[in-house]
């Protein structure tokens, strides 16, 4: 597996999202998602990401007897902040004392000394990014956490919070379906020599074509709240897939290894997070890293997904409007 940078700290190129193997779309069952964790060691996959909000912490503990005895040879990130599972009224807390309180909670959780990446998961407008990033730069200081990170943040939120402590990580969707990153983001984080995790590279599964409808989905999936799975928006998105998977027969590839080769093809500091709970899934994601896609491919996707050309947002409403601040 090849290695990038995310800032100062190296990981795999591509990385394993664990956020689904708690309930989030299906049910995981658990051994294999633990088995799937292991088996990331053995492919060179060594960045796990995780956060507080998963599974209102199971996911985390989940991790945490996955990766015992081997916990040195992982990159563990983990988030905080995101309180929009929670139900109360606050949807996002990025208070100073909220942010010792958390990652202290997160480090019992994962049965480690330390936290490799940890970011705020979502920006909490009530208070000043300089404040919750000064917290979590004495977390660094104390030895708690080595690198920062900010998760679905603008591009000014994003500098004012580099300058107070340099960040190592932006995370936020990316992928041939949201592009919205590629006009500020990506050319700030070249600018500041930040990397950027892009987390569900695959469209939320859809981009690898097992998503035909809602019929297919369990009732508590998260994607039947999201406007690009609704029906009026599924037939376009669909057809955008099936174009995909033209494009991936021709590269002798699956729909899924050609997504996640697009994001690694956009800039050397993008680290794609692919979630599964499955081994074969992982397995055929890692093999994505060792493809290289020929010139007519790339011009065709760029056609295709061109920015704006999935239907529908990629968040309600409600949710987006409190994103990217």
């Amino acid at each position: 597996m090849q290695r990038r940078r995310l800032g100062e700290l190296e990981v795999s190129a591509v990385g394993l999202g664990c956020a689904t193997m708690t309930p989030f779309y299906d049910a995981p069952d658990p051994a294999s998602a633990i088995a799937t964790v292991r088996r990331a060691r053995e492919l060179g996959i060594d960045f796990l990401d995780t956060s507080d909000a998963y599974g209102a912490g199971r996911n985390e503990e989940l991790i945490a007897r996955a990766v015992e005895g081997h916990r040195a040879e992982y990159v563990i990130a983990s988030k905080f902040g995101n309180l929009s599972q929670a139900g109360g009224p606050r949807f996002s807390d990025g208070r100073p004392e909220y942010v010792r309180e958390a990652c202290d909670k997160s480090l019992k959780r994962l049965q480690t000394d330390v936290i490799d990446l940890y970011y705020i998961h979502r920006i909490d407008p009530a208070v000043p990014i300089e404040d919750t990033v000064g917290a979590m730069a004495d977390l660094l200081r104390q030895g708690k956490v080595r690198h920062l990170g900010i998760s679905e943040a603008g591009a000014a939120t994003i500098r004012r919070a580099h300058a107070v402590h340099p960040l190592s990580a932006v995370q936020i969707e990316y992928s041939l379906w949201t592009r919205d990153v590629e006009a500020e983001i990506l050319p700030l984080c070249d600018e500041l020599g930040i990397g950027f995790v892009a987390y569900s590279p695959l469209g939320r599964g859809f981009l690898t074509g097992a998503v035909t409808g809602l019929d297919g989905l369990r009732d508590g999936d998260a994607r039947r709240r999201m406007p690009r799975f609704q029906s009026e928006n599924l037939a376009r998105n669909l057809e955008l897939v099936e174009e995909l998977k033209a494009h991936a027969a021709a590269e002798r590839c699956t729909p899924a290894q050609l997504a996640i080769a697009w994001v690694l093809s956009r800039r050397p500091f993008i680290v794609p997070i692919p979630g599964t709970s499955h081994v074969h899934r992982l397995e055929e994601n890692a093999a994505a890293a060792g493809i290289r896609l020929s010139a007519d491919t790339e011009d065709a996707l760029e056609h295709i997904f061109a920015p704006g050309a999935a239907a529908g947002a990629r968040y309600p409403a409600g949710h987006l409007d409190r994103l990217m601040i």
